[in-house]
């Protein structure tokens, strides 16, 4: 049976190794963890289609939130 080895572990043991030997160890596991990235499936995106549907914005609406945005505009205490 293996255990769970952590990365506090991990890092406390690479921090034990020779300046040389954590150069090798970082050539070992980069093409170990590119192949990693390549091979493992990337979730399907969701479609934002019709992610505004419903929603009714007015241009008041927009008129009234630029002047609520802007009402502090240049800000005295900066």
């Amino acid at each position: 049976m293996s255990a769970i080895i952590t990365l506090e572990q991990v890092l406390s043991l690479a921090n034990q190794l020779s300046l040389m030997d954590k150069v090798r160890l970082i050539e070992e596991i980069t093409p170990r963890i590119k192949q990693e990235i390549q091979t493992s499936p990337s979730a399907p995106r969701k479609s934002l289609r019709g992610v505004w549907k419903g929603t009714h914005i007015s241009e008041q609406d927009i008129i009234e939130i630029r002047r609520e945005m802007w009402s502090d505009f240049p800000r005295r205490d900066v």
